[in-house]
């Protein structure tokens, strides 16, 4: 599904990356570990297309993704989650989830009968609407709060649940569950797992291990070490 092979970045003259290749399939769970400043961040942002200049071999469902603009990319199935969250504070959780749908994919594709999680780029808006709503149920009872008023770990979800509404094939994760409560990093930890099991695909970066033990493969990236995996 994701393929880099001898990714380098740089910011300006500074080099962050050197020599990074792994690989994602279908379905699986790949957690990527390090110390700060080991360029997990920058790592994600490359892969977006965005932040820095990058080189190498990079390619998403056979396809090479680093001429493309972060908007094509998204559009192919990538959904970048960063550890900011970047939402709208000014507008309210139901706004977020609508700002950051767009329409399905041409492809024949329902709801499954048992209303699990499959699908998401084939799927009206509204039926992700119900999807992301029943993955954060708290966020059912804030639709009109506005996201300036919502703790950090509301904000976390609320910040996957806008993503999950691009229809992505594909989450990249900077740090879901860092900074936040106990409990509401063990409820977006288990909304994760659940998409893991529906056959959703993510990269997370994370240093608490929070998601490593349940992982498929765990990747320890270090600073000016190419990395395998």
């Amino acid at each position: 599904m994701l393929e880099l092979r001898d990714v380098c970045a740089w910011y300006g003259s500074a080099q962050s990356l050197f020599g990074v290749s792994l690989h994602v399939a279908a379905g699986e769970l790949v957690v990527l570990q390090g110390l700060n400043g080991a360029g997990k961040s920058t790592l994600l942002q490359a892969i977006m297309g965005l932040g820095p200049r990058v080189e190498g071999s990079m390619h998403y469902q056979f396809e090479s993704i680093l001429a493309l603009q972060p908007h094509v990319r998204a559009l192919r199935g990538l959904g970048y989650v960063p550890e900011d969250r970047r939402l709208f504070t000014a507008l309210t959780v139901e706004q977020n989830l609508l700002i950051g749908a767009r329409n399905p994919v041409p492809a024949a594709a329902v709801a499954s009968p048992d209303g699990e999680f499959e699908g998401w780029s084939q799927v009206p808006v509204v039926e992700r609407r119900r999807r992301v709503l029943h993955l954060f149920p708290a966020l059912s009872t804030m639709l009109g709060r506005s996201a300036a008023h919502m703790s950090g770990g509301e904000q976390q979800m609320l910040s996957i649940a806008r993503t999950l509404m691009t229809g992505p094939s594909l989450l990249l994760l900077d740090e879901p569950c860092e900074g936040i409560s106990p409990v509401l990093a063990e409820s977006i930890r288990d909304a994760l797992l659940r998409l893991k099991q529906q056959g959703m695909a993510m990269l997370v970066a994370e240093q608490n291990g929070i998601l490593a033990e349940r992982a498929d493969r765990v990747i320890t990236l270090t600073a000016q070490t190419a990395l395998v995996a």
